[in-house]
């Protein structure tokens, strides 16, 4: 079945023209609407959730964007002569293909096959036979080529641990193998994980290729990963900001108190020690708090009066 072009500024309700803060906007929006911790229909909001997540992985990272804007709906073609006469694009170029073009279709990893195709780089290293482009091989065993797929993968269950129902097929097979991966408790985006012998076929009597599933920490809509530690913009009105206040931030363990102290400043941090992601060794990582503060963007007559008596107090 081909694989269809995916419109990601339609997923996300913005234009080609909006600006990388307008589109991080729009994904906060829906991620906190359809996140399948808060969302009443689990199952639509993960579904939904996974591809608003999907777009956002693209539009969010700019040069992700950008080739993705170059190509549009003409992506199979983008960087290619065409393909001899009787070949399909993967057949010629064997993108997240097999040897001899067949593709690999992937379920359960939370990525579409046009993702994985357009950014997932399927075909690592080794040689297949049947792979066009000229080239002489003798007639000895060769190993089947490595596949490698994005894992979507979210911060809950990095946090945990957790199993999750691997499902893929080779080219328009019938067959479908499924296959229980273990992600271990404090796994780090980028680590892959290894499938032995379940890569491409090889050739002569050569072994099988490995598939490997690397890891894409799934983007949250609070909060943002660095090494071990998460960061989490803490919106805070003027007045609270001024007069101090207790807040409660959202972290993986649940709800956790913080005092903001009278007099914060917009861009102080505050720490919370031990509450970020596991890392190396059993010990975590910090959650970080990063104060933005925010003001009244229609203040009424009211609020004016009384902005400007503070205003000419503290002229």
């Amino acid at each position: 079945m081909p694989v269809q072009f995916r419109d990601y500024y339609q997923t996300l309700g913005v234009s080609k023209t909006s600006t990388q803060d307008e589109i991080k906007s729009a994904f906060r929006k829906l991620a906190r609407k359809f996140h399948p911790d808060t969302a009443e229909d689990k199952k639509t909001a993960e579904e939904k959730f996974k591809e608003i997540n999907e777009a956002y992985e693209v539009l969010g990272d700019p040069e992700k964007r950008a080739k993705y804007d170059e190509l549009g709906a003409n992506w199979q073609q983008g960087g290619y002569a065409p393909p001899p006469q009787g070949q399909t694009w993967q057949q010629a170029y064997g993108r997240g293909g097999d040897a001899g073009g067949a593709e690999f279709h992937f379920g359960g990893t939370g990525f579409s096959d046009f993702f994985e195709q357009m950014f997932g780089g399927r075909r690592g290293g080794g040689f297949s036979r049947g792979f066009s482009g000229g080239y002489d091989f003798d007639d000895g065993p060769s190993r089947g080529q490595d596949v490698e797929a994005d894992l979507l993968v979210s911060l809950e269950e990095a946090f945990h641990g957790s199993t999750r129902q691997i499902s893929f097929r080779r080219g328009d097979t019938g067959k479908i193998q499924t296959y229980t991966v273990k992600i271990p408790r404090g796994v780090r985006e980028g680590q892959r994980i290894r499938l032995a012998g379940q890569g491409s076929e090889g050739q002569g009597g050569g072994e099988s290729g490995d598939l490997y599933l690397r890891i894409k920490f799934q983007k949250h809509p609070d909060y943002e990963v660095q090494g071990e530690d998460l960061v989490y913009e803490l919106e805070i009105p003027a007045y609270d900001a001024v007069l101090g206040a207790d807040v409660e931030l959202p972290t993986l363990e649940g709800r956790a108190r913080l005092h903001v102290p009278p007099g914060t400043q917009s861009g102080q941090r505050f720490r919370l020690s031990g509450k970020g992601l596991p890392g190396r060794g059993g010990a975590r990582g910090n959650f970080y708090a990063v104060a933005s503060i925010t003001v009244p963007k229609n203040p009424s007559d009211a609020e004016k009066a009384i902005w400007k008596q503070l205003a000419d107090l503290s002229r």
